[in-house]
């Protein structure tokens, strides 16, 4: 992945900005469930800010900010 595709990437989410697991998955070579359990057996290595889940309304937004993509915006 290119600087250029990874500042796509970023997305500005209560006022930070954040990757959302697929892409910090993909940027990593590994599956999304992958990276995911992989954080969640490890939190005590991750600040508390690392990880959140988008309420409804957020994942609205981004789905807004992006469009409908193959993902399936989960």
């Amino acid at each position: 992945m290119s600087l250029q595709e990874i500042n796509q990437k970023i997305y500005f989410i209560r006022k930070h900005r954040v990757m959302l697991d697929v892409d910090l998955a993909k940027l990593y070579g590994v599956q999304t469930g992958a990276l995911n359990r992989a954080v969640r057996r490890n939190r005590l290595r991750f600040p508390p800010d690392f990880m959140f889940q988008l309420s409804e309304n957020e994942a609205e937004v981004l789905i807004c900010q992006i469009g409908i993509s193959s993902w399936g915006a989960s």
